[in-house]
């Protein structure tokens, strides 16, 4: 028998669908407003520990421009960040995902011209991570974006806008960040940027000490610990006393639109 729902209880019942969906996405996306190589620059007392992250500090946890840079070029400091890094396999290149790439770009550059402009991005809900640490890149992350990218993809709307600081106080755009859920397969990411055109990554492998108020206080070596930390192991988290995180955030991609080296856009 063909079940009939009245027209009014079906927007109660899409919205009660959304309500149980979206703390999941959000805990999918949690925390993810700083890149792992700027977490590796700031002082060991206040590095994020994905079990203190808020709702609501949104998926930008990637590496920004520079750590895409150095690992591009092979250059930094940042020896063990392989350890914590997991990359989709690069897929063969092909004259339909070139185009495919291409227009999305086109897409990403229109949606992200009015947002030169840093207020415009903020008055749009872009709000910066902790812009009082003086990140070399600061991620403008859109909660609502956030949540919905774990559901659909939509290219003109990135989970985080990357910004540099100016020398007059400001922000410079320098691009964007896609964002998708743990549990995505890598034919579903190439569904939303080509595989053989863009690496997505996610952070693995994770070890903190005690938590933050206990830290603070204790003498925590941060070369063991964190997204450049030498421990990448359950084993050797548990015999440091810390608590072990086999991935943390979501799937994510790096676009730098106005990169003069076109290996560099897509920042593989």
């Amino acid at each position: 028998m063909l079940l009939r729902i009245p027209a009014l209880k079906i927007p109660l019942a899409i919205a009660a669908m959304i309500a149980v969906s979206i703390p999941v996405a959000v805990e999918d996306t949690k925390g993810m407003a700083m890149g792992a190589h700027d977490v590796a620059q700031m002082p060991g007392d206040v590095t994020p520990d994905p079990g203190d992250l808020k709702e609501g500090e949104t998926e930008a946890m990637s590496g920004g421009t520079e750590m895409d840079h150095d690992m591009h070029m092979g250059n930094g400091d940042m020896k063990n960040m392989s350890l914590h890094m997991a990359y989709t396999e690069l897929r063969p290149e092909n004259d339909a995902d070139k185009a495919r790439a291409a227009a999305l770009l086109t897409d990403l550059q229109h949606a992200l011209a009015k947002y030169q402009d840093y207020h415009a991005a903020e008055a749009d809900g872009f709000q910066p991570f902790h812009p009082e640490f003086k990140l070399p890149v600061v991620h403008f992350t859109n909660n609502w974006y956030g949540a919905k990218a774990a559901f659909t993809f939509s290219p003109t709307q990135p989970t985080s806008l990357l910004y540099q600081h100016t020398p007059d106080g400001g922000y410079k755009l320098i691009g964007a960040m896609y964002t998708d859920r743990k549990g995505a397969s890598e034919d579903e990411l190439n569904q939303r940027v080509p595989l053989s055109v863009a690496r997505w990554h996610r952070h693995i492998n994770l070890c903190f000490p005690v938590r933050r108020s206990v830290a603070k206080t204790a003498n925590v070596d941060w070369t063991r610990f964190g997204f450049n930390g030498s421990i990448a192991t359950k084993q050797a988290c548990d015999a440091a006393n810390g608590r072990f995180y086999p991935q943390v955030f979501g799937w994510m991609v790096h676009v730098y639109p106005w990169e003069p080296d076109p290996k560099l856009v897509w920042a593989r």
